[in-house]
């Protein structure tokens, strides 16, 4: 991968952290104190506060698979499959940049083998 590469990398990733910092902070505001005015209207505050930590949750792990990436960018290893240890196809990273697995290995773990 050549420095210009690498850098627009770095560039699409810091962005996409930024944009899930911004979207668990949002998150973290919602969840209000539970009324009980009725049980429909308690069903509906209940499952927005699931919904929301739920959503909190995909956006925490999606960080963690940002911050992977670009300590794999640091320690020159961006762009290797982690499990196979080939190459991360340019149009999967351009897509995905974070993406820890070549397409194979990728649906590999998706079916559960490791």
């Amino acid at each position: 991968m050549d420095p210009t590469e690498r850098e627009l990398a770095r560039a699409r990733l810091l962005a996409e952290r930024a944009r899930l910092l911004e979207e668990i902070d949002e998150a973290v505001a919602l969840p209000e104190q539970m009324t009980y005015g009725s049980q429909a209207a308690a069903a509906t505050q209940v499952f927005e506060q699931e919904r929301e930590l739920a959503m909190r949750e995909r956006a925490n792990l999606h960080l963690q698979a940002v911050d992977a990436a670009l300590a794999r960018l640091d320690d020159g290893t961006y762009g290797t499959c982690i499990r196979c240890g080939r190459a991360i196809a340019a149009a999967r990273l351009e897509a995905l940049p974070w993406a820890a697995h070549c397409i194979d290995c990728q649906t590999a773990v998706d079916r559960g083998r490791r």
